[in-house]
C-alpha cells in the first residue's frame, strides 16, 4: 500500500495544478511575473523581483511541492532578515492578503478547500520569502 501512496499523490498533485492553472492560478502567476519584471528594472529592486519570481513560479503550479529552509545561503542571514522585513513592509502584506481573501473564497465549496490550503501556504511565503526554497 505505501507503494501506490507516491503515486496517487502525484496523479492528485498534477490534476490540482491543472485545475488551478486554469481557475486562476495563472492569473497569480501573471501578476508576479509582471511584478518582478517591473522590479528587475532596477539594480535595487532585483533581489525582491528573483524572490517573487520564486514565489510566482510555486503560485503556478504549487501541488507536489513544499516550501523549506535553505541553510547557507545569502537570504537565510542576517541579511535575508533584512530583506524580508523591507519585504513584508512594502509587498508581504498585500500580497499575503490576497491570497488569504481567495483561500476564504476558495474555502466556501468542498472543491475549493485544497486550493484554499494552496492559498495560505503562499500568503505564508509571500510574508517571508527571503531564506526559502520550493521543493
Amino acid at each position: 500500500m505505501s507503494d501506490a501512496r507516491p503515486t496517487e499523490r502525484t496523479v492528485m498533485g498534477a490534476l490540482g495544478n491543472v485545475l488551478w492553472v486554469v481557475l486562476g492560478g495563472f492569473v497569480f502567476f501573471l501578476g508576479y511575473l509582471i511584478t518582478g519584471a517591473v522590479l528587475a528594472l532596477t539594480i535595487v529592486g532585483l533581489p525582491f523581483a528573483f524572490a517573487i519570481w520564486r514565489v510566482g513560479l510555486y503560485a503556478l503550479l504549487p501541488f507536489n511541492r513544499r516550501v523549506v529552509d535553505r541553510k547557507n545561503s545569502l537570504g537565510s542571514g542576517c541579511l535575508g532578515v533584512c530583506f524580508n522585513l523591507l519585504w513584508l513592509f512594502l509587498f508581504g502584506w498585500e500580497i499575503a492578503l490576497a491570497h488569504l481573501g481567495m483561500a476564504l473564497l476558495c474555502a466556501v465549496t468542498i472543491i475549493g478547500i485544497p486550493f484554499a490550503m494552496a492559498h495560505v501556504k503562499l500568503a505564508i511565503l509571500a510574508l517571508w520569502p527571503f531564506g526559502k526554497e520550493i521543493v
